[in-house]
């Protein structure tokens, strides 16, 4: 008798009767529809999960790179013939030009930083002011020109630019006037008094990122050398590049042409601890989600092994007929990899709609929760993101099919050896 190739038409005939069998005839069991479902919720949980974490990941490092420094190159300080430690740049416009040419930077600004009160009406907040100049605040991706903002940029010399946080905790908006509080301001023969100053708010804008809209003024260059005592001055410079992910390697040349006394502070610096421990939540999150997956696929195990029991008799008859254990084994192999299967598929496309319509969902539960399901004071971010990446629909895929095909081998396996005498002896 010729050898038949493997997976015939008729094993796969002979597995899709025994499928859509009613439970009476000794089909599909219970189990097997629970496994179906396990499965199906498993890679959904799967995928939505590690699409929030992937979205998460990629709103957290775009507002970091949209908003901050790639490299901030500060001074260590010198001193000076009268003994006095300065800290700073003076010849801060020779040397952004010097931070420009190195090859992959895209911008170096001079900026003056320091830290104020501010006031307007009865409230009052703390904040970070950022001295720059108009052409160096266009350039910020998430602060200047095509930012989520509203104001006139141009209007950026006449006052001063403020993150939306501030705005909606002391309740103004482009027009109007914020006092500016200095702890160390106007120097008198007394010792400093506290400066204080009126300015318009030219620009409001919306980094996305909580922590900066909170906090955030930007002030003229020149303006804010004068106010915080800096003339001739530059605090440090806010390095752009084209390639943030390579930063590391830029390190050592923008130091050099920083000068003697600079040092370098990169965003992965500032936050690589943050983002190395949302891989070790990834990772453990995959891991956890993956025991998921093997617990539902163990089902396919019990449906499998009651529906070889129940077709011991048909079993006996297709052996008697010439059929091979490799048949029988691929028979019962079908019955529950089209479990798997068809459990992937719709875990798939639910994962993937959820990802896609993640806004209009959240929506519901936050309106359903009655508001408050997520605090940007707390996770820094405004919304709860998700980004599809193909190699994570993959993952889940492998994972799910890979589990599924393997724990069915073994209850095939039984049903393969099973001696046909034994199983027609009592019919």
């Amino acid at each position: 008798m010729a050898a038949t190739p493997a997976f015939s038409r008729y094993e796969f005939m002979i597995a899709w009767r025994y499928l859509r069998a009613r439970r009476a005839e000794g089909g599909v069991s219970v189990m097997t529809w629970i496994s179906l479902i396990g499965i199906t919720l498993a890679v959904f949980a799967l995928i939505a999960t590690l699409a929030v974490r992937s979205g998460f990941r990629a709103e957290f490092v775009d507002t970091i790179l949209g908003a901050n420094a790639h490299v901030t190159v500060y001074s260590a300080g010198h001193m000076t013939d009268s003994g006095q430690m300065v800290k700073g740049f003076e010849d801060y416009d020779a040397i952004a030009k010097q931070l420009a040419a190195v090859p992959g930077v895209t911008t170096a600004a001079p900026l003056i930083k320091g830290q104020v009160m501010v006031t307007a009406g009865e409230g009052a907040s703390g904040a970070e002011v950022f001295g720059i100049r108009l052409a160096d605040l266009k350039a910020i991706p998430r602060i200047g020109i095509g930012a989520d903002a509203y104001g006139d940029i141009e209007q950026f010399n006449n006052g001063i630019a403020i993150g939306s946080g501030i705005a909606r905790e002391l309740g103004v908006s482009v027009g109007d006037k914020l006092r500016l509080i200095a702890p160390s301001g106007v120097k008198t023969a007394f010792g400093s008094s506290p400066r204080v100053n009126a300015y318009t708010v030219e620009y409001v804008f919306t980094a996305g990122r909580y922590d900066i809209d909170r906090t955030r003024i930007y002030m003229p260059f020149a303006e804010a050398q004068s106010y915080f005592n800096r003339e001739g001055f530059a605090d440090e410079f806010e390095v752009m590049v084209k390639e943030p992910e390579q930063v590391d390697d830029m390190a050592g040349p923008l130091m050099q042409a920083g000068g003697p006394n600079a040092l370098v502070w990169t965003w992965r610096d500032a936050s690589g601890s943050f983002l190395r421990a949302l891989t070790i939540e990834d990772n453990v999150m995959f891991i956890i989600l993956s025991i998921l997956v093997l617990i539902a696929t163990m089902n396919i195990v019990s449906g499998l092994i009651m529906l070889v029991k129940n077709k011991g008799r048909d079993i006996g008859i297709l052996r008697t007929v010439g059929l091979t254990e490799g048949s029988i084994l691929r028979i019962f192999f079908i019955c529950g990899a089209f479990t798997g299967v068809v459990g992937t598929l719709m875990g798939v496309i639910l994962g993937c709609l959820f990802a896609i319509y993640i806004d209009p969902i959240f929506s519901f539960v936050n309106y359903f929760a009655g508001g408050g399901v997520w605090d940007p004071s707390i996770r820094g971010i405004y919304a709860l993101p998700a980004k599809l990446q193909f190699n994570d629909v993959m993952s889940a895929v492998v994972l799910s099919l890979g589990l599924s095909f393997v724990v069915t081998i073994f209850p095939a396996r039984r049903a393969a050896r099973m001696n046909p005498v034994e199983a027609l002896r009592y019919e």
